[in-house]
């Protein structure tokens, strides 16, 4: 969009906040970078430049406005709807493969060399993946500057950097303030978080329909990783150097999340995380707007905006749940999944719950005979041939994996229908256009509102929905009376309530 000139200048009169993160604006006199709906008085159109990130704005020279925080924007929605090339190296340097393995590791994550990479990255993003890695350590800094009292020798490190003197130039040359500055204009009264602990602010695109999101995830929460508590959302995160704990809230202009890490590290990734695992960079005003062309969605649309597609904080945690969940009801899936956690997940202290492990990892579980789990032969087949190819890199579930190869690998694994890879796609991967045409709960939603009923008709119907099928997903099953479509007010879970099965696995 950033090259639209004119539809750049009129979000920016407007301050139109739906297109922060799509494009940053530049002042050409000021050198300064701000997100479109900034709140200062917009400049002239002569003195406006536009960048389609903020690492090319920064590499241009210029710095983040103090006022709207530019660099805290939601992030573009086009890394997380699609699947070609660019969007899955986005989708993995938030994740911070970059900070981890360098430009090479990215590469060999994606199959293409490095120089690649580099050349289509910085076609499209003004910027290579070296600099996007930077600005995203700029702001991970100053999160831990501006929230934490960690010394600043322990934030260089924890965002990322290799020195502290490349800390102190980046945050000068980004904020235009030293470190200490910036810690300095912290507001008074506002006390910063204790190093156990940090809170922030998960900016979203509005609107936003909590109930189905946070209600899925409370629904089918494992007993141990995940638990509504205190008004909150809270699961343990299994990350790069460590493990976590996160408690998210709704608030009807951000979601509140506190965050207590073993190794601060791990920040970047658990807030890419935590972002993915409630779609925040979703463009729901692009998803309704195309729903809303179908007569039959356009009242549950209006009734309820911005519905989201709840997705997971680790992919290969949710396959195994996938399968665990096969055919039965919900409470039954928790059962399974429950007895898997406290035989083979890793104990864990949370401060400020009851949550007791992280998910095993599939090399913890592929570890053990899965003849003594209690389930039908079958599904023990099945779980075994998921955990053999994750565990030997021939099936690939993280942030930039390839959707459509990993639902071919899936489609080749004994004990896999339509209905589980496709919900492996839609909540693990983060494909927007998948869709459950098998799914009971879309097939009776789908008879009841007058559509097709049958998967090969309804599939066909479902064609005029596309790119946004999950999303439909989300309001044909809203409208059934389940738990996972209220989010719950208090403490006390929602009671659970078998959930839809699929026609086939």
């Amino acid at each position: 969009m950033h090259s639209d000139f004119d539809a750049c200048v009129r979000a920016v009169q407007s301050k139109d906040a739906r297109f922060d993160g799509w494009f940053f604006t530049a002042v050409l006199t000021t050198r300064i970078y701000c997100r479109p709906s900034c709140p200062v008085v917009p400049p002239k159109p002569q003195n406006m430049t536009f960048y389609p990130s903020a690492a090319a704005a920064q590499q241009a020279g210029f710095r983040a406005c103090k006022r709207c925080r530019p660099d805290a924007t939601p992030g573009s929605p086009q890394w997380n709807e699609r699947a070609d090339l660019v969007a899955r190296a986005m989708r993995l340097i938030a994740d911070g493969v970059v900070d981890r393995e360098g430009v090479p590791g990215l590469a060999a994550r994606l199959g293409y060399s490095a120089r690649h990479i580099e050349r289509q990255v910085l076609a499209e993003l003004g910027a290579g993946p070296l600099a996007l890695a930077r600005a995203q350590r700029a702001q991970t800094a100053r999160l831990l500057i501006e929230t934490t009292t960690l010394p600043m020798s322990e934030i260089a490190f924890a965002a990322g950097f290799a020195s502290i003197r490349a800390f102190n130039d980046t945050v000068r040359e980004v904020f235009a303030l030293s470190p200490g500055d910036l810690r300095a204009r912290v507001a008074k009264g506002r006390p910063a978080a204790t190093s156990g602990a940090l809170s922030l602010r998960l900016p979203f695109r509005r609107p936003l329909t909590p109930d189905n999101l946070f209600g899925h995830l409370v629904a089918t929460a494992v007993p141990g990783v995940e638990e509504w508590h205190d008004g909150a959302y809270r699961r343990t995160l299994r990350l790069p150097n460590g493990t976590g704990i996160v408690a998210l809230r709704p608030e009807p202009d951000h979601v509140a999340c506190r965050l207590w890490l073993t190794d601060w590290r791990d920040l970047t990734q658990a807030i890419s995380r935590c972002r993915r695992l409630l779609d925040l960079d979703a463009d729901p005003v692009a998803v309704d707007s195309l729903l809303s062309e179908e007569p039959v969605l356009a009242p549950l649309v209006a009734k309820a905006p911005g519905r989201r597609v709840p997705r997971v904080a680790d992919g290969p945690e949710f396959a195994v749940r996938a399968v665990l969940g096969q055919q039965i009801s919900t409470a039954a899936a928790r059962t399974h999944a429950g007895r898997l956690v406290r035989a083979h997940g890793e104990p864990i202290t949370d401060p400020g719950g009851n949550l007791t492990h992280v998910f095993p990892s599939p090399e913890a579980l592929a570890a053990h005979d899965p003849e003594q789990l209690a389930m039908p032969r079958t599904r023990r087949a099945t779980l075994a041939a998921l955990l053999h190819a994750l565990t030997d890199g021939a099936l690939d579930l993280d942030v930039g994996s390839d959707w459509q190869q990993a639902r071919t690998q899936l489609a080749a694994l004994p004990g896999f229908g339509p209905w589980t890879v496709e919900t492996i796609a839609m909540r693990a991967l983060g494909d927007p256009d998948a869709f459950l045409p098998t799914d009971l709960g879309v097939r009776y939603a789908a008879r009841d509102l007058g559509l097709p009923s049958t998967p090969a008709a309804l599939t066909r119907h479902a064609d005029a929905w596309q790119p946004w099928r999950a999303y439909a997903t989300q309001y044909l099953w809203a409208t059934a009376d389940h738990p996972i479509n209220v989010m719950p007010r208090d403490d006390t879970p929602p009671a659970i309530q078998p959930a839809p099965m699929a026609a086939t696995r």
